[in-house]
């Protein structure tokens, strides 16, 4: 989508940052290294901090007219590679297994969550006068990173896209410890939420870093391939995933998902390539949906509070543990909530790891579906 620079001058521009060779060079290097930094700081206070700080810096750089440049395709690329990767990584067989007695009230619950997201995405096409791929991938309940990251791939605006996935991420985040800590589960000792980001140690999951840096590498670059080779709808991300999920699946290779600073770095990436992408008219045009937005969010999570009941009665498991596991998106805040509240941490990665997968995987089939269907209808009217 193509967008003109507001704010400063183009000559203006190049005494700012040099010229764009010299851009490419030295400057994206150095604003990820402050964007990384700028998330580190924001984490006491900001949920997914790693994704909305570069975020909001990318977005701020870009309304001002002090960059216009994107990050290069090469390099969002080889995040949405390694983001697929880490999707990939999160359908833990050992949660799965732990949780198989389940499986029915697991699937109903991911079922009636996609419906739910794809029927809020409706009332925003119509009642928010946006594309249907947009609303679609905005509303979709999971993997927030991976669904932005690829919503240029299918045709839908990455703004859009982002503005409604972190919406719902903040408030999920944000009221996830409250509600749980303070009214699902007053007896419950409440730490100090786990750094799940921003940790300086391993970059790959794996006792051998070499080794596991040199698989990730791998199962990236044939996930790609083959996801171009079977046509796969944005093959960056899905390839390596679906390898991922059958390697970990069948124990065959492990340890090669990405962890601490290089995950970091993955975030901070996606939430660059989208805030760059900003201008003040479509910085206007997201502020106008804020409301509808916000309503359609705080309708799923109530839903969701609904079926978060539901399996709580039929599997007489905890409430709380119950509604961690159904809450909508916000994977690893909850997940870290679910650690310092000592919760079902394998139920709720299970029930969260599964939506997930299936949210992914499942929404560019859908808008596919959905634009087919319409396409009909036109054609039956006409």
């Amino acid at each position: 989508m193509d967008r003109t620079p507001g704010g400063l001058g183009s000559g203006h521009m190049s005494s700012l940052f040099g010229s764009g060779g010299q851009w490419r060079r030295a400057g994206w290097p150095a604003l990820i290294l402050a964007a990384v930094a700028a998330g580190e700081l924001a984490e006491p206070v900001l949920p997914a901090a790693h994704l909305l700080a570069p975020l909001l810096i990318g977005l701020v750089l870009a309304v001002a007219g002090l960059i216009v440049h994107r990050v290069p395709a090469g390099l969002n690329s080889a995040c949405q590679a390694g983001l697929g990767v880490l999707m990939g990584s999160y359908l833990n067989p050992a949660s799965l297994h732990q949780a198989a007695g389940s499986v029915f009230p697991l699937v109903l619950v991911t079922g009636a969550t996609i419906l739910l997201s794809l029927g809020a995405a409706a009332v925003l096409t119509r009642m928010g006068h946006i594309d249907r791929a947009s609303a679609t991938l905005g509303m979709v309940a999971g993997g927030s990173a991976a669904v932005v990251s690829t919503a240029r791939d299918l045709d839908a605006d990455s703004r859009v896209v982002a503005f409604l996935q972190y919406l719902r991420v903040v408030m999920v985040a944000a009221t996830a410890p409250i509600l749980v800590n303070w009214l699902l589960n007053p007896h419950a000792v409440m730490g100090a939420l786990p750094d799940t980001d921003g940790e300086l140690g391993p970059v790959v999951a794996n006792a051998h870093q070499g080794a596991g840096l040199a698989l990730l590498a791998a199962v990236a670059v044939v996930g790609v391939l083959a996801g171009r080779a079977v046509r796969l709808p944005s093959p960056a991300l899905l390839g390596p995933m679906l390898l991922t999920a059958a390697l970990t699946a069948s124990g065959a290779l492990g340890g090669f998902a990405p962890t601490g600073s290089l995950r970091t770095v993955l975030f901070t990436i996606v939430g660059l390539d989208i805030g760059l992408r900003f201008t003040r008219s479509s910085l206007a045009r997201v502020g106008r949906l804020l409301p509808l937005a916000a309503g359609c969010t705080v309708v799923i999570s109530v839903a969701c509070g609904v079926l978060a009941w539901l399996l709580a009665t039929i599997e007489r498991i905890p409430f709380a543990d119950a509604y961690l596991a159904t809450t909508p998106g916000g994977i690893n805040a909850v997940l870290a909530t679910a650690v310092a509240t000592h919760a079902d941490v394998p139920l709720i990665s299970s029930v969260q790891s599964l939506r997930l997968f299936a949210m992914v995987l499942m929404a560019p089939l859908v808008i596919r579906l959905s634009g087919l269907a319409l396409l009909r209808y036109h054609r039956s009217r006409h």
